[in-house]
């Protein structure tokens, strides 16, 4: 129902950008271009919570992707899942690159979504970083990379709202909440694994995320055997990505002179 009320309202409603409010367009082409103006960066939280793994960001947490980021999840902007979705698509095409100067291994590039909590979930009437997976994979489908969305993390207890708490209670809140089942394990088998989110701020959700695929993820194809070796880590091990994080988490890039936040890999 939800759903529905949002489409009907955009139909007879005067409708303003989410970036930036100008009128008559839920976002303007300036606004959209944003997110994927810049080239996807490896950032890194300080300080970094224990365990987190690589994590690459397409853009800065603030002005137009902020307001974009917010008006999808909070205020069911479905339709800009697209400019978001292309976003993150960059992002994880930047973390699942190569490993130590290794090739890229020709496997399945799985997504895993942050999970939202079934509150949040219910109450804005969508799951938001799933939905942005979703559009990231289609996308990486398109440019011809073989992309897939697993929501293999399961929250094992309630957690607190992450909201107004520092780094260290964020940590504790988390530490131990997210598990992987078994029928989970089974399908990330033999995949490069980039768990996904929409922003990344103190980087606690992704390095617990990350614990949990590293302890009970079996990714990695036994030779010859035609099936996963329970116990090995993910091909390539656990990488990240998000579409934004905060502007001081994107590490200097000598070529810019600190000028903006793109770097080139």
């Amino acid at each position: 129902m939800r759903t529905w009320w949002r489409e009907i309202s955009g139909l007879v409603l005067p409708a303003a950008c989410a970036g930036c409010g100008r009128p008559r367009t839920e976002l303007c082409g300036r606004c959209g271009a944003v997110p994927t103006s810049g080239v996807p960066c490896r950032v890194r939280p300080s300080p970094a919570p224990p365990g987190l793994p690589e994590v690459f960001a397409a853009a800065p947490y603030d002005g137009a992707v902020r307001a974009v980021l917010l008006a999808h999840k909070e205020r069911g902007g479905l339709s800009l899942v697209r400019p978001l979705g292309a976003a993150l698509a960059a992002a994880v095409e930047a973390a699942s690159g190569p490993v130590a100067g290794r090739a890229v291994p020709v496997r399945p590039l799985a997504l895993v979504p942050v999970p939202s909590a079934r509150r949040a979930t219910a109450r804005r009437g969508h799951d938001p970083t799933r939905r942005i997976a979703l559009a990231a994979a289609a996308r990486l489908r398109r440019g011809g990379t073989g992309a897939l969305v697993c929501s293999a993390l399961r929250q094992r207890r309630a957690v607190a709202d992450q909201a107004g708490l520092d780094a260290r209670r964020r940590r504790a809140n988390l530490a131990g909440a997210l598990y992987v089942p078994a029928g989970a394990r089974r399908l990330l088998a033999g995949c490069r694994v980039v768990v996904v989110d929409d922003v990344l701020t103190t980087g606690a959700t992704l390095a617990e995320a990350a614990r949990a695929l590293g302890a009970g993820t079996a990714c990695a194809q036994g030779p010859g055997r035609g099936r996963a070796e329970p116990g090995k880590a993910p091909v390539g091990g656990v990488r990240a990505a998000v579409v934004a994080a905060s502007p001081s988490a994107f590490e200097i890039n000598p070529e810019t002179n600190g000028k903006d936040h793109r770097c080139r890999w």
